[in-house]
Order: C-alpha cells, then sequence, then structure tokens
C-alpha cells in the first residue's frame, strides 16, 4: 500500500471526492485505487480560507511503482510503514521467581500484556480497586468528601488516566504506539482513535476497556491483586529478588517493573529510603480554565460550529514571558467536567474529564505555567513533591476545608480582586467551588506568568480570555515531580529493577506511557527465557 498524507479535502467531501483527490496526487485515474482507509485526520482551521479535513490515507494502487515514481520529490507520497510490533527474541537466563510489575496504568497494563502473550506469567500489583468498585470509592468521594487515599481519581486500575478524557494523542515517533492504539481498539475503544489526530476514548468507554484488558490477562496467565500496595524492595547484593506488600507479605519476583503512576508519594519516599537517587524535576502548576463549549467551537469552526464532521472544538495553546518563563494550555477536555483529584486527606487537585460523547456544556483545560528545582524550597529528592502539597493544602484551606475548590472569574483574576459570584460560565467542579482570590494559594510566579499571559492567549483564541471564563485552583499533577535513574534498557541501578512509565519520569500520557512499559517489558523478554509456552503476538 502507498500513504498518502497532507490531503486537504473539504469539510463535507464525500468517499469519491476524496478518491479523485487522492488519485490527482499520485497521478493515476481513480479507477486505478481501491481499500482507501483513513489513518489520521486533523482540522485545519487557520484563519485564512474555509475550514478543511486534512488526512493522511493508505491505500491500494494498481501499479505502486509507477505511482511512486510519478509522485518522486512529494514527500508526502511513501511506501506504507510496516506497523507489525514484533518483540525480541526470548533470552536464554532462568528467570528466579515470576516478573512482578506494580501499579496497573498504561505502563504496567501494557508491560504486562507483552510479558503475559509471551508465557512469562506476570504477577500484576495494584494498590487500588479494580475499575467498578473504584468508580463506586471516586462517586462517593465526589458526594460526600469521603476520600479514599488507596482507591481514587489517582490510584486504581487504569491509573489516573481512568477519570480524564482518554486522550491517546502524543508527540513521540514510536511504532510501537500503532501497537497500543490497536490493543486498545481491539479491547472495545472506539475504532477512530486509530485515525483521528487528536484520539480520545472518554471516561466512559475507558472502563469497559479496562474491563477486557483484565480479563485478557487472566486468561493469558498473569495473576492480578488489587488492593496490594507495595511497602518496600527486597534486595539481595544490590538486586531485586522481591517486593513486600502491604507492610507484611513478601512476594519473590525475578525482575520488577516499577509502573507506579506520578502521585505514588509514599512509595518515592520507599525509594529514596532504599537508596534510589531520585532527582527532582520540571512540571507544571496552575488551574483549569473553563468556557462555554459553544464559544469554543464559535471561534475555532467559525461559520462550522456544529457541524457534525467536525465535533467539539479543542485549542491548544502556548505563551513565552521574554524572561523564559512560559504559560499554555494542557489536556484540553471538550464539553468536560473539571473533577476533584486529590489522593491525600486536607488537599485539593483539579483535573479534567469527558465522556466520549464529549456533549457538556463547558469546555476545561489545564492553564499551567512551568515551575522547577529553582522554584523548590530545598534541593532534597522529593522537593517537588513537597511543593505540590504546600499548594494543596493552601487550595484546601481556600475552598473552605471541605475538599471545596477555590474558583475565580478571569476578570476578577486579571483585576486582582476576590470573585463572588459567576456569570455565563458555571463552573463543573465536581465537589463544588467556593469563590476567592486564586493568588492565595497559587505560586507567585505562576500568579503573574498567568497574568501576563491571558491576553496574549486571547489573540491566539478570540474569547480565551473573556471575563466571565471560570479558573478553578489547583492543578499540579500534571506530570512527575520525580526522576527515576535508568540506562537505556531502562533498568535502574538496582539490578533486576526497571522504572517506567509517568511516575519514573520518562513519559507523559497514556500512549507515552504504555510504549515505555513495553520497552521495560522488552528488555526482560531479551534477557531472561518464558517460564512456559506463550501464545505469542498477533
Amino acid at each position: 500500500m502507498i500513504r498518502v498524507s497532507g490531503v486537504r479535502v473539504p469539510v463535507d467531501a464525500d468517499d469519491d471526492e476524496v478518491l479523485g483527490i487522492v488519485a490527482g496526487r499520485l497521478h493515476v485515474a481513480p479507477g486505478h485505487l481501491r481499500n482507501l482507509r483513513v489513518v489520521r485526520r486533523s482540522v485545519d482551521a487557520r484563519r485564512r480560507g474555509p475550514l478543511a479535513l486534512v488526512l493522511s490515507v493508505d491505500v491500494d494502487v494498481r501499479n505502486p511503482g509507477a505511482a511512486l515514481a510519478s509522485a518522486a520529490g512529494d514527500p508526502d507520497v511513501q511506501p506504507t510503514p510496516e506497523s507489525r510490533y514484533s518483540p525480541p527474541v526470548p533470552g536464554g537466563l532462568a528467570l528466579a521467581a515470576r516478573p512482578v510489575i506494580v501499579g496497573m496504568g498504561p505502563a504496567g497494563l501494557f508491560a504486562g500484556l507483552l510479558l503475559a502473550r509471551l508465557g512469562y506469567r506476570p504477577i500484576l500489583l495494584e494498590r487500588g480497586d479494580p475499575v467498578e468498585a473504584r468508580v463506586q470509592a471516586v462517586a462517593r468521594f465526589w458526594g460526600t468528601g469521603d476520600l479514599d487515599p488507596d482507591s481514587n481519581v489517582q490510584f486504581g486500575e487504569g491509573g489516573a488516566g481512568t477519570f480524564s478524557d482518554g486522550k491517546l494523542t502524543t508527540r513521540i515517533r514510536d511504532p510501537r504506539c500503532a501497537l497500543v492504539t490497536r490493543e486498545l481498539v481491539r479491547a472495545g475503544a472506539p475504532e477512530e482513535v486509530a485515525w483521528s489526530w487528536h484520539p480520545h476514548v472518554g471516561t466512559d468507554r475507558l472502563r469497559a476497556v479496562l474491563r477486557t484488558l483484565r480479563s485478557t490477562l487472566l486468561d493469558l496467565g498473569a495473576e492480578i491483586r488489587f488492593r496490594a500496595p507495595v511497602t518496600d524492595l527486597v534486595l539481595e547484593g544490590g538486586r531485586i529478588t522481591g517486593v513486600e506488600v502491604g507492610g507484611g507479605e513478601r512476594i519473590p519476583c525475578g525482575a520488577a517493573i516499577l509502573a507506579i503512576g506520578h502521585s505514588a508519594r509514599d512509595t518515592f519516599e520507599m525509594l529514596v529510603r532504599r537508596g534510589l537517587a531520585l532527582t527532582p524535576k520540571a512540571f507544571a502548576v496552575g488551574v483549569r480554565i473553563e468556557h462555554l463549549q459553544s464559544d469554543v467551537d464559535r471561534a475555532q469552526h467559525r461559520d462550522l460550529a456544529g457541524h457534525p464532521r467536525l465535533g467539539p472544538a479543542s485549542y491548544q495553546l502556548a505563551w513565552q514571558a521574554p524572561s523564559g518563563r512560559g504559560a499554555y494550555t494542557f489536556c484540553m477536555c471538550p464539553g468536560g467536567t473539571v473533577v476533584a483529584a486529590c489522593s491525600e486527606p486536607g488537599h485539593v487537585v483539579t483535573n479534567g474529564m469527558s465522556l466520549h460523547a464529549r456533549n457538556g456544556l463547558n469546555a476545561n483545560s489545564a492553564l499551567v505555567v512551568t515551575v522547577g528545582p529553582q522554584d523548590f524550597l530545598d534541593g532534597s529528592p522529593l522537593a517537588g513533591v513537597e511543593f505540590q502539597r504546600r499548594h494543596e493544602r493552601l487550595a484546601f484551606e481556600a475552598g473552605g476545608g471541605v475538599h471545596v475548590a477555590p474558583a475565580q472569574t478571569l476578570g476578577d483574576f486579571l483585576a486582582g480582586r476576590p470573585s463572588t459570584a459567576f456569570g455565563r460560565v458555571q463552573p463543573s467542579f465536581s465537589r463544588g467551588v467556593r469563590p476567592c482570590d486564586l493568588s492565595s494559594c497559587l505560586p507567585g510566579a505562576v500568579t503573574a506568568t498567568l497574568r501576563d499571559a491571558l491576553p496574549f492567549l486571547d489573540r491566539r483564541m478570540a474569547g480565551f480570555a473573556q471575563p466571565d471564563a471560570v479558573l478553578t485552583g489547583v492543578e499540579t499533577r500534571t506530570s512527575s515531580p520525580v526522576r527515576m535513574p535508568r540506562d537505556e534498557s531502562c533498568e535502574s541501578p538496582i539490578a533486576g529493577l526497571f522504572p517506567a512509565g509517568e511516575g519514573a519520569g520518562h513519559a507523559g500520557g497514556i500512549v507515552s506511557a504504555a510504549v515505555d512499559g513495553l520497552r521495560a517489558a522488552e528488555t526482560i523478554v531479551a534477557r531472561w527465557a518464558p517460564i512456559e509456552v506463550g501464545r505469542g503476538w498477533d
């Protein structure tokens, strides 16, 4: 097949029109093409000219050699890249015990899938609940404020991404990305995640996907244990030989993948005690900003706002100050809600979430500013964690001390006055909000940078800085505040221990975390022999 990228077509183009445009790019008659498949679709909403769809397509051509020759010099016409995944050949060393995977977010799940399919019979340990019970625990917290520190928006089957938009967008270029989306579709994710420019599953659909992945793992011989927090490592001669669960039980392991997520603060503390040289890293802090989704649609899609082929509009904005500190939007949730996402009592944390339909009244996005070790109180390995905690506690106090969030209209935020009421845009935060002055709980540099950035961001998207937009604080869990040391094979200085995913500080987002988990599992495969004959990776 041939892949043709950058195919610009009208929003209302039918199949025949698309076929004709692709045929023109290849200098062949439309009848010479068959099996055209869209592999990527985006919306070109630039201000000049009408809106258009931009496609990448794979297509069978009657004489592919001639078509490629006629399109020579066009970098957007190439043979379709091979997308079949080939895991490494298993090594010959014998595993002393089954491999253990700590955490069942994307990194842990995909590491588990690879090892289970190849016969390694991994043991997956998750501190939280299976997704069914986890949904109940989160609903209880959102309704009553009764927080379960081990099963919440951050912890439990699926990781933090379970209560999000389920975005699969990634900037990494890795052939494993196609494998991840293919496996998610096989498990029940919408088929369009394989080709959409901004693919998302939606938190409602993602829960069913997780149940299917769990069943697949069990069928392949994996063992899964929930409510099994890892509280210590068992080390012998600089090598991991087991993990301690729940402060007592010891589970032997021949290798362990540490896929704990970006909020496992107690595990970070344990690793520091065990001598692993964690380092503080930069992350971002700010607020959730909400607009009416209809306003975002009009700003981005203009006269075609509401068109069924376009769906709810999204945006991605950034600005950098002359000083070098910048502000940007992150994890935009069209038609979504702002949710309570703390994992410790006495803290307030925000995040965004959308259902697959994205049909809520508001759009929300993180609006954040990068902070780094230069902003933290000290140079300790966990200085970033304490920085997060400090501002989450301040947000808890500003919200009245019951996990209600502090919020402010954008107009009041720019004017430096506390809010007392809200206008057209009503806050959607799942625990409710308290009008206030957000500068009381944000770092001073973050407040100043956001105030400087908002007028410039408004020029990038008209109406972004409208006075009745709502800001809800605080957004602190944008990425891991630490980085765990490891080599090119993903192995830490503790032999046999493989930090992976967001919590390790080496990935960000569902797809990149899953890819990182696969890379760690591949090292185990390449080094050690399977415990039993596996089914292989089809």
